[in-house]
């Protein structure tokens, strides 16, 4: 992270201060100064336009995003209700771009048509793996990521992330007939296999409960889920929002009554653009709050009611 922090990032930093990992100050690169070069001869040149600090400032004051006109927009495409693929467009989908045929629907998808409409675009979805969202923003692959993503220390190092667009936490399932079942502190969960999904935070906690058997985690929600159908594990974390149709969808499963609770699991959903681009930051922000959140809780609803089983 640059060392002078954009107003947007102060302002998700200022809202989950109170959250180990997404304290930002300990992310502040120091910026390098120039180096001046004297020495005997000639009397110096004239200096010349510094062009890349002029590059820099023209970044920083772009109102556009990409090309301007297609926002590819990176995400799994397999993390529902966030994002899941479809085979047929409609209303709420978006068209994935490099796969063909295939079409995204979610969450973020919704919150991405919104944000490319303010900006004057049209969205297609690019189809990668969680864990090269990043990188691909910051190789030119795509343009924004809206992924079910919470911003944390290592990603701020590496993109600008915008305010949130819905907040989540972390909660466990586990099946009704299952030891654990009554669970109410992580003491009581002695001797579980707890699984969480890869690359993510439902796989960190897991870390904060004491003498349990922190599974290798599964690569994405639909494979947490089926472990925990199988037996082979015995606890999955998973999505508070996502909860009541998951159970819907499996009426053995239950949730976790915790008076224990996961120190920093809130997460926030936020959108990440690559760095040095302020002024889309500002306007990304300014689609966002006008988001009501009686909108957000219907999209969400909405979205829980069209996911795939």
């Amino acid at each position: 992270m640059t060392k002078n922090l954009s107003t947007s990032t102060q302002h998700i930093a200022s809202r989950v201060s109170r959250r180990d990992f997404l304290k930002l100050s300990g992310l502040m690169a120091s910026m390098g100064g120039m180096m001046v070069l004297t020495g005997c001869g000639p009397a110096a040149q004239e200096p010349t336009a510094d062009t890349g600090s002029a590059d820099a400032a023209d970044d920083a004051s772009s109102t556009t995003l990409g090309d301007g006109v297609t926002l590819r927009v990176g995400m799994e495409a397999a993390y529902a209700p966030y994002n899941w693929q479809v085979s047929e467009a409609s209303d709420y989908t978006i068209p994935i771009d490099n796969v063909d045929g295939a079409y995204a629907d979610g969450y973020d998808v919704q919150v991405a048509k919104m944000i490319a409409e303010g900006l004057g675009m049209e969205a297609v979805a690019v189809k990668l793996d969680f864990g090269a969202l990043i990188d691909s923003l910051n190789n030119g692959q795509i343009d924004i990521v809206c992924a079910g993503m919470s911003v944390d220390p290592d990603r701020a190092a590496s993109a600008d992330f915008s305010d949130s667009y819905i907040d989540d936490d972390i909660v466990m399932i586990t099946k009704k007939d299952s030891p654990y079942a009554g669970a109410t502190t992580f003491a009581d969960l002695s001797g579980a296999s707890i699984l969480g999904q890869a690359a993510t935070m439902y796989d960190t906690v897991i870390d904060q409960i004491p003498d349990v058997n922190h599974m290798t985690p599964a690569e994405t929600v639909p494979l947490v889920v089926e472990n925990l159908s199988s037996g082979t594990c015995d606890i999955i974390t998973y999505s508070m929002l996502s909860v009541p149709k998951l159970i819907e969808t499996y009426p053995d499963f239950v949730q976790l009554e915790m008076t224990d609770k996961f120190e920093g699991s809130v997460m926030p959903d936020n959108a990440a653009i690559a760095k040095g681009q302020d002024a889309i930051l500002d306007q990304i922000n300014e689609i966002i709050s006008g988001i009501s959140e009686e909108d957000r809780q219907q999209m969400w609803n909405d979205c829980m009611d069209r996911q795939p089983a």
